[in-house]
């Protein structure tokens, strides 16, 4: 059965553009079905309810650091990191890509108050504090980086997945495999019955 794999892509989002949209490319490439903001509906929607929604009908979910912690939820936790935070505790795989030099991202594409650095230096401990995360420096490095992990991850923790319709057995098929199987069941009793007389 061909199964499509729905994965939630996590970041900030005018410094990541390049970044986004190199995920992306590379989780349609792997039959995935990327859910992200840019890819969002106009929706009549508390915005922090529908990402809950989105993520509640993910298989996996994968954040990527760079230089900014993000725009920040009504409670002053980032999009980012309430995402993150959310998704670990749905039970979803986590794999996080982290920016590996902070000192080298270009000055436009970093937080330069010392409030969102510290924020954003909490969050990477919080997201590398235990975990295995993928380091990386360039937008060209991610694809490689996410076709690997997700890849692996998917084989040692294979998820629910997506698969089409016309591959599901119907609930008439299914009623009627059971009814078989039971059917089955029955005559093998019977036989083992006539044997042992």
């Amino acid at each position: 059965m061909d199964k499509r794999y729905q994965v939630f892509v996590s970041s900030t989002y005018a410094d990541l553009i390049d970044e986004r949209r190199h995920v992306i490319q590379t989780l349609m490439q792997m039959d995935c079905i990327p859910a992200s903001m840019e890819l969002f509906p106009a929706a009549d929607e508390e915005q922090w309810q529908f990402i809950r929604r989105v993520i509640d009908d993910c298989d996996y979910y994968i954040l990527i650091i760079g230089g900014r912690y993000g725009s920040t939820t009504a409670d002053g936790v980032s999009y980012s990191e309430k995402e993150y935070t959310y998704a670990l505790d749905r039970g979803l795989r986590a794999l996080a890509f982290v920016h590996d030099k902070l000192d080298e991202i270009p000055f436009g594409k970093s937080d330069i108050q010392p409030e969102l650095r510290a924020r954003l230096a909490a969050f990477r401990e919080k997201v590398t504090n235990g975990r295995l995360v993928k380091l990386w420096r360039n937008p060209s490095e991610l694809p490689g980086l996410v076709a690997l992990s997700l890849g692996n991850t998917i084989k040692v923790h294979p998820a629910v997945a997506w698969v089409r319709g016309n591959q599901v057995a119907s609930a008439d098929v299914l009623n009627e495999l059971n009814q078989l199987r039971q059917r089955n069941i029955e005559l093998e009793a019977a036989a083992t019955a006539q044997s042992s007389v």
